[in-house]
């Protein structure tokens, strides 16, 4: 779900991050063998495939939550736990091959990013990587409905149209950029998997709208009347507010964050 490079070890144990977490060029190990950049089809496939495991875990272990108990708390907290331990495994694996982006928003704010200069995909990749994250979440969602015997495509009935549900869209969202780009300006990446992770976590609870935070996963939790889903009427909505959170959370990274000037 993010602009995610995870760090790799080598042989004598020293560490880099790779250049699309951080702003500078890697620097191997003497005798390692230098990095390359996956090729674009290669991160796509992360891409794709990610997002659609991300929204099978939301959308199944909401299916299964509902299923084992009434309770709707015990419910948003199987639901959020699964999200939480997913979301982890799901950037140390597909993290060094496309950062683990699975969001349009980390995508678009990472393109935004490379065109002021700093580190980022281009706008070739961009029109790469976000059709492959919406389609990998409509996929996962049909697939968490096939899993669990639901019909694969049920248009969700559940309204989140009301506007604190939208404000609680613009801070997790926002929440979400400073948290990635702010770990990417202090060098940090490194704790990305248990950060982000953490966080989407608590936003579930936190926030109003149990932070969606994705424009694709929005898209793809509408394929499914369970209890992940987001009624259709209700998606433009959610995914408006999520892109001015993208603005927002960029804003924050650039005040909090601002580079200070070389010592004299």
């Amino acid at each position: 779900m993010t602009a995610i490079e995870a760090t790799e070890h080598d042989r004598a144990g020293e560490s880099a991050i790779a250049p699309a977490a951080s702003g500078a060029e890697p620097q191997p190990a003497p005798g390692a063998t230098p990095p390359q950049t996956p090729p674009l089809i290669a991160r796509a496939a992360a891409e794709l495939v990610g997002t659609a495991a991300l929204v099978a875990i939301v959308v199944g272990s909401g299916i299964q939550a509902t299923d084992l108990t009434k309770d709707v708390g015990l419910q948003l907290l199987a639901n959020s736990t699964a999200t939480v331990f997913g979301l982890g495994v799901l950037i140390v694996l597909l993290g060094p091959v496309s950062g683990a982006h699975f969001n349009p928003a980390v995508t678009l704010a990472e393109w935004w990013t490379a065109r002021r200069g700093g580190a980022g995909v281009t706008l070739r990749e961009a029109a790469v990587y976000v059709p492959a994250q919406i389609g990998g979440a409509i996929t996962g969602t049909v697939l968490a409905d096939a899993m669990f015997g639901e019909p694969l495509v049920k248009w969700s009935t559940h309204d989140r149209s009301a506007g604190h549900l939208l404000l609680g869209e613009v801070v997790a969202t926002a929440g979400l950029i400073l948290l990635i780009f702010g770990l990417a300006r202090t060098d940090r990446l490194r704790f990305a998997p248990v950060a982000v992770a953490s966080y989407i976590g608590a936003a579930y609870w936190f926030t109003s709208s149990t932070s969606f935070a994705n424009p694709a996963v929005t898209i793809g939790r509408a394929f499914t009347d369970t209890f992940a889903g987001i009624a259709p009427g209700s998606v433009a909505g959610f995914i408006g507010m999520q892109l001015v959170g993208g603005v927002v959370g960029l804003a924050l990274v650039a005040l909090i964050f601002m580079r200070g000037r070389p010592a004299e």
